[in-house]
């Protein structure tokens, strides 16, 4: 991480670094130590950190490798140190290893990252995501 990099510029490389599936190593220096992650749906209740939603989106593109997003909305708020990414994420099950076997079945998920900052470093993200709909897109539910 560059250190005279924004507070945007931070969490547009995170944001790309996390949603590519490069995993908490990649993740770790744009963030605070020990840092936050919520997110009010099923699939990632038990996820309570950062570093685990970074290897639980290392593994879903290991099951869509053809995982990709496309960012619809990107904002800062700097008076609350807060950025928002509003992004579409889509992949096909293709890939062994999941919930199920390869469904070969497609989602289109809207989904918004809150990331919070302490200083020049992420220190929670928040995921606002409905993942019951994803989850019956693609054939898991």
């Amino acid at each position: 991480m560059n250190k005279s990099m924004t507070m945007t510029d931070t969490a547009a490389a995170f944001f790309d670094t996390i949603e590519t599936g490069k995993g908490w190593a990649a993740c770790a220096p744009f963030c605070t130590p020990g840092a936050t992650f919520s997110c009010q749906s099923d699939a990632l209740a038990e996820i309570g950190t950062i570093e685990a939603y970074a290897g639980w989106m290392e593994g879903l593109l290991k099951l869509a490798p053809d995982g990709r997003y496309d960012m619809k909305a990107f904002a800062a708020d700097e008076a609350r140190a807060t950025v928002l990414g509003f992004a579409v994420f889509h992949g096909t099950h293709t890939a062994e290893g999941g919930p199920v076997p390869p469904t070969g079945r497609s989602v289109a998920a809207d989904y918004v990252y809150a990331m919070t900052f302490d200083g020049p470093k992420i220190k929670h993200m928040t995921k606002i995501w409905n993942d019951a709909q994803s989850m019956r897109a693609l054939g898991w539910t």
